[in-house]
């Protein structure tokens, strides 16, 4: 699979490239909306995205450098070209969140309200983004047969590009992707529980996406490792074990208390 989308001259523009870009697109326009629905400034929710993606990226390239840090120690100058891959989720996701603690903070707004808001566009926009690993060749599993591929009634432009150097793999990208897909609206479904209450939404989030990258993590061969474990795993279980906690004190409280319906009556000042 040729990574590379189009040249200009010298320079080459990756499909990698293209798809982050649009998958955050997505995920900004989602929470745009959403944000308007509970009668949040359009201003303030554009700038926490801005603050949030420059330093989400930020994570998932330190986190994924971090990790790899004997591959780029001969080539400090390698941790900044992002376009040929190297970015992991984990790190994205603590970066941005950390982000948004303090951007609320700052303004007096409620994070989980606004976590909330933004899960569906995130787990949306993870599901596209997965694609930029199909057309780096990258993300993928084992070695298989081409025959298991067919199976499975996996397109035939996927199992090609899962045709590298010699041997077919896994498409675990692909089982990623469509697993976040199936978060998204499986989160849109829930979205419209009436006495969904704040922090629900992020709390399935992270029960969804937990489940789903430690299984698919299993069957992946680029892992970022610490002490023969898996980190994505190791991290996948803190999460879910994190979100339940957070469901079931959230459990505790009255049935029409703290709605994640009801409209934003605070006061944002710039």
């Amino acid at each position: 699979m040729n990574p590379v989308m189009m040249r200009i001259g010298e320079i080459s523009i990756k499909w990698y490239s293209i798809i982050l870009l649009f998958a955050v697109i997505v995920g900004i326009s989602l929470l745009m909306k959403e944000g308007k629905k509970h009668n949040y400034p359009k201003d303030f929710i554009f700038n926490l995205c801005f603050w949030a993606i420059i330093f989400g990226f930020i994570g998932a390239r330190a986190y994924y450098v971090i990790f790899n840090w004997k591959e780029y120690a001969s080539n400090p100058i390698s941790i900044i070209k992002i376009w040929e891959g190297g970015l992991a989720i984990h790190g994205g996701l603590l970066a941005g969140f950390l982000t948004m603690i303090v951007y609320c903070r700052k303004y007096n707004v409620r994070l989980f309200k606004i976590c909330d808001m933004a899960v569906p566009g995130v787990i949306l926009a993870q599901s596209i983004g997965r694609w930029g690993n199909f057309f780096n060749g990258e993300a993928h599993g084992g070695i298989v047969a081409k025959t298991l591929l067919e199976q499975f009634h996996i397109p035939d432009f996927i199992i090609k590009g899962m045709y590298i150097n010699g041997n077919y793999y896994h498409p675990t990208f692909l089982y990623e992707s469509l697993w976040c897909l199936l978060g998204f609206i499986v989160l849109i479904l829930i979205r419209h529980y009436k006495y969904l209450k704040v922090g629900g939404l992020t709390c399935f989030y992270l029960c969804w996406y937990s489940v789903g990258r430690f299984v698919i993590e299993a069957m992946r061969t680029d892992s970022l490792m610490i002490g023969g474990f898996k980190v994505a795993q190791i991290i996948s279980v803190v999460l879910f074990i994190l979100a339940i906690l957070g469901l079931m004190i959230q459990s505790r409280k009255g049935k029409f208390e703290d709605l994640y319906s009801e409209p934003n009556h605070e006061t944002i000042h710039f």
